[in-house]
């Protein structure tokens, strides 16, 4: 059974950074796909980036182009969502999400996940 845990979240001051983390357990992982997800206080959830497990392409959300970036320790069975320029539209709670074999356009569709994590809180506010 594949387990996802997200760590890294908390309170940061508008154009601060945080880096959140993701760990998975219960591969095997060749064929996942892994991204990041969030959602605000009366908002659809949302994608915010991801990628396939064993490379490629990573995709990020236009929201977070320049300022977020995935990224991917396989030795430690981890990825990573390094977030800087945080603004308070930035503020949601941020989830880790997992599939096995999507296509690169269904990266965005969070309909199609069906590994996520509890989630993490990210706040920015002064």
């Amino acid at each position: 059974q594949v387990q996802l845990v997200e760590s890294g979240g908390g309170l940061v001051q508008p154009g601060g950074s945080l880096t959140l983390s993701c760990a998975a357990s219960g591969g095997p992982f060749g064929t996942f796909v892994v991204a990041w997800f969030r959602q605000a206080p009366g908002k659809e959830r949302e994608f915010v980036a991801g990628s396939r497990w064993s490379g490629g392409a990573t995709r990020v959300a236009d929201s977070g182009k320049g300022r977020f970036t995935f990224s991917k320790d396989r030795t430690k069975n981890t990825v990573y969502l390094q977030m800087n320029s945080l603004q308070p539209e930035d503020t949601a709670v941020y989830y880790c999400a997992a599939a096995y074999n999507l296509r690169q356009p269904e990266l965005v569709d969070r309909a199609r996940y069906n590994y996520w994590g509890q989630g993490t809180q990210v706040t920015v506010s002064s």
